[in-house]
């Protein structure tokens, strides 16, 4: 029974706890005698702690008051434990534990290394009284901060630099429509009236709603968690008058921020000039706020439990975005190893940015083209910041992953004029709506599927949801207007579905020149080469593309039927097989022969020894991610790509296994002084 209670997180009344089905008998603890059951959690943001129990030989049901101060009684148990007030009780006489040196390890999130001083987001507000003692007063206290902050979102919704649209304004409306919900109201007035302090009401409200959403299956209950707990926040603020969160413009230096969850737009609100890393407790690699991390180049680690317990404001840490490692109050010997490692990529990194100017042909003169990966605004000052020749992939559903809702067309419209803007003269080749399989948009019903990655998404759930794709279509024409239009379908696995793509645009181009738009000077219409059943359709699909890229990641996947993401089965196969490097030189062949061109876009593509066997197999374009096109470019301004396919060809007639393609590449770029 008290396992019920804790992985429900609700409390548990009974009359008969013996009749009930969870109930497992333990004679040493001599509970027979008992037989009314009550049984509450002892929740602290939404985690449960432990179990309160009370227990009465006769057979009797709770009335609602003793289930409300059992509660209460939990709720102030949860602080003591949290706050570590128990453990004197514990050990009677024991001196406090020395703060002492912590390594976690979680998921990557964001690559890069930062040393710094922790700063929390969200600090939690401090409880000081948790019993009523003047109920209406309460009320009223309640009543009076609500108002105050339904005000202050209707202001900053009338601030400038929201007002026009944006993932700020998305995020706003949101929480005023949470701010306005009758239910959340009505069960903070409940919680009142139960004899807590409007602080102590808010507090169990959002325990207690963070712990029925995490257990929730719903990816949309599950994505809104952050904004919720970010609007009790807010409350939280009122009631005790902080008015306003500690300034996010003013960070310390070196900051490294620690929070439970984090939405994009919360994130983009910090002074990114002081702010160096990320720590997050729910973070994934997918999520909003790991996509922006990225793109701002901020290390970043996620799925960190219980990350802001693990250190106080202020204390020492180092976030390594390496290898999804964090050190809180390191010692003096890992903070130095560290600190040597930070200035040895700065050094690097100020090699690359020499380079930026320098045309990007290899040793022996053939040029190759690097171009970035993009998805946001503020990806595009990347352009040139890297030097690099243009984007070679836009994707284009960051837009829709990071609003709280569907992006209107003028919306989408003012994202891609912004981009072709940015990009001037360069080329920009967007990828229409890849969503679905691990790419669920929060305001979608999310389907059920065994298998996702396979199922229903990108071009698939395009063609099946033609409005979708139609006006993300209209946009990027409107867009491109006047100038010249690079698009791109994801997930093509059947030369039918391109025709019917393409179809789409036509419709929409018809569309637009009979209601008098400009229209692109130059449409390219292309797709990517990432589902194995298209590299046997190539010869067809090559008479109608302008162009392919091929998506290494999930070629490689669907290849070698193995889930990336699991690490049990993905590094047992190497990238750079033979089976791989020969479909790969195949797709750059018949491109050839064909006179269209052939890019990659993938992780194979940001790595040095990966762009080197690209080159080497044939390939003269590959987009990859901003902070990779350095060490890339530095590395193929010393290359002879001549040497590199005459190296490289014998090894793709070798039987399957017999020699390691890696191990070849390397051994050539040592030879070769090639920096990987």
């Amino acid at each position: 029974l008290v396992g019920l209670v804790a992985s429900e997180a609700t409390p548990l009344n009974l009359n008969d706890a013996q009749s009930h089905p969870a109930f497992s008998y333990r004679p040493e603890t001599g509970e027979e005698i008992y037989h009314s059951f009550l049984g509450v959690p002892i929740l602290r943001a939404g985690n449960t702690l432990g179990v309160l129990v009370v227990q009465n030989r006769a057979k009797r049901t709770y009335v609602e008051e003793e289930v409300e101060a059992l509660q209460t009684t939990a709720m102030v148990l949860a602080e003591m434990i949290a706050s570590g007030e128990l453990t004197a009780l514990a050990q009677p006489g024991a001196e406090p534990a020395a703060r002492h040196s912590q390594h976690k390890t979680g998921a990557i999130l964001s690559d890069g290394i930062a040393l710094g001083h922790v700063v929390l987001h969200e600090p939690r507000v401090v409880i000081t009284n948790y019993i009523a003692e003047d109920l209406p007063k309460e009320i009223k206290r309640l009543d009076t901060a609500m108002t105050k902050l339904r005000a202050d979102l209707d202001r900053m919704l009338e601030r400038g630099d929201v007002a026009d649209g944006g993932e700020h304004r998305d995020v706003l409306e949101a929480y005023r429509m949470f701010a306005n919900d009758h239910g959340w109201s009505h069960k903070l007035h409940e919680a009142v009236a139960t004899g807590l302090t409007a602080e102590a009401a808010v507090e169990r409200v959002q325990s207690d709603t963070r712990a029925r959403m995490l257990r929730s299956t719903d990816p949309y209950l599950r994505d809104r968690l952050h904004d919720l707990e970010d609007l009790g926040y807010r409350l939280m603020r009122q009631l005790v008058g902080q008015d306003h969160a500690p300034s996010r413009e003013h960070l310390p230096d070196n900051a490294i921020l620690i929070a439970r969850a984090m939405g994009p737009a919360a994130l983009l609100d910090y002074d990114r000039k002081r702010l160096r890393g990320l720590v997050l407790e729910e973070g994934t690699a997918n999520s909003h706020v790991s996509i922006v991390a990225r793109a701002l180049g901020i290390p970043a680690v996620g799925e960190v439990p219980n990350a802001p317990g693990i250190a106080d404001p202020g204390d020492a840490i180092i976030v390594d975005g390496t290898s999804g490692e964090i050190y809180v109050r390191p010692s003096a010997e890992i903070e130095s190893a560290y600190a040597e490692r930070v200035r040895f990529r700065a050094r690097r990194q100020a090699q690359y940015v020499a380079l930026r100017d320098r045309p990007c042909v290899t040793r022996d003169g053939q040029p190759v083209e690097l171009m970035i990966n993009a998805g946001l605004a503020i990806d595009l000052p990347h352009i040139d910041d890297t030097g690099s020749a243009g984007i070679g992939l836009f994707r284009t559903e960051l837009q829709f992953m990071v609003g709280q809702s569907l992006p209107r067309t003028s919306d989408q419209l003012a994202l891609y004029r912004a981009v072709l803007d940015a990009a001037g003269s360069k080329p920009v080749t967007f990828r229409t709506l890849d969503i679905g399989g691990d790419k669920a948009l929060p305001y979608m019903e999310a389907v059920i599927e065994e298998n996702p990655a396979l199922g229903w998404r990108a071009i698939r759930l395009g063609l099946d949801r033609p409005g979708l794709l139609r006006g993300q279509i209209r946009a990027l024409l409107r867009a491109g207007g006047g100038r010249a239009l690079r698009i791109m379908f994801p997930m093509i696995s059947e030369v039918a579905e391109f025709d019917a793509a393409k179809a789409i645009v036509e419709r929409e181009l018809t569309y637009l020149r009979q209601h008098g738009h400009t229209l692109p000077e130059r449409i390219d219409i292309g797709t990517m080469v990432e589902v194995p059943a298209l590299l046997y359709q190539l010869d067809e699909l090559l008479k109608k593309v302008d162009f392919v890229s091929v998506g290494s990641n999930d070629l490689f996947q669907f290849l070698f039927a193995v889930d990336r993401g699991n690490a049990k089965v993905s590094e047992r196969f190497d990238t750079m097989s033979a089976p791989i490097m020969r479909a790969l030189r195949d797709i750059a062949r018949k491109a050839q022969a064909a006179k269209k061109s052939a890019s990659l876009c993938g992780e194979m593509a940001s790595k040095p020894i990966g762009a080197l066997a690209l080159i080497a197999l044939g390939y003269r374009s590959l987009s990859l991610s901003a902070t990779a096109l350095g060490p890339v470019k530095a590395m193929i301004l010393d290359l002879d790509a001549k040497k590199a396919e005459a190296m490289m060809i014998p090894l793709l007639e070798q039987p399957a296994g017999s020699v390691s393609i890696r191990e070849r590449l390397t051994a050539f770029a040592e030879a070769e002084r090639l920096a990987l």
